[in-house]
């Protein structure tokens, strides 16, 4: 049963600076009020990457309140119920997560870290935008379920789903 709140998701990465941030965007641009997005890394890197803010500004996405920021941050009491967690690299995947609080789904969308690419300015940016257009499909995919009449096993078996689209790491 839909309610008027916003599902809420957390994207996990290590560094919480590139694809947990993109991810947190989309999902808050795409999910027009039906969804809030939040991301965080088990061991932030402290700010998010060059590369990830040049392609949220050339998206038209305000960068000024994006952070790199510690997943701890959404395991205290005042902090807001997850209703998914999802990781999108295979570090936080393997890592032992801290008890969120609304015991939500969980699901690992990984894809390669656009952070790591070398070479130019270009190049750089290149890798985001892939990983922008991997991460759009897959968001785009979850928000066009009908989660109202889905059950747990079945939305789980619908986010393994997602996670192994093209691109999956």
């Amino acid at each position: 049963m839909m309610t008027g709140k916003p599902f809420n998701v957390l994207v996990l990465c290590t560094g919480n600076s590139a694809r947990s941030i993109l991810g947190e965007a989309l999902f808050n641009h795409l999910g027009q009020g039906r969804v809030r997005a939040f991301s965080a890394g088990s061991k932030p890197k402290g700010v998010p990457h060059p590369g990830a803010l040049r392609l949220l500004a050339r998206r038209g996405i305000d960068t000024t309140l994006f952070r790199s920021k510690s997943w701890d941050e959404f395991s205290g009491s005042d902090a807001p119920p997850i209703d998914l967690a999802i990781t999108v690299c295979g570090n936080a995947a393997g890592e032992l997560c801290p008890v969120f609080i609304g015991s939500p789904l969980k699901a690992h969308w990984g894809l390669p870290d656009p952070g790591d690419a070398t070479g130019s300015e270009a190049e750089v940016d290149a890798a985001f935008e892939e990983t922008w257009r991997l991460l759009e499909m897959r968001v785009r995919a979850f928000l066009a379920l009908d989660r109202a009449a889905m059950d747990k096993a079945s939305m789980q078996t619908a986010l393994a789903e997602i996670g192994a689209m093209e691109g999956a790491a």
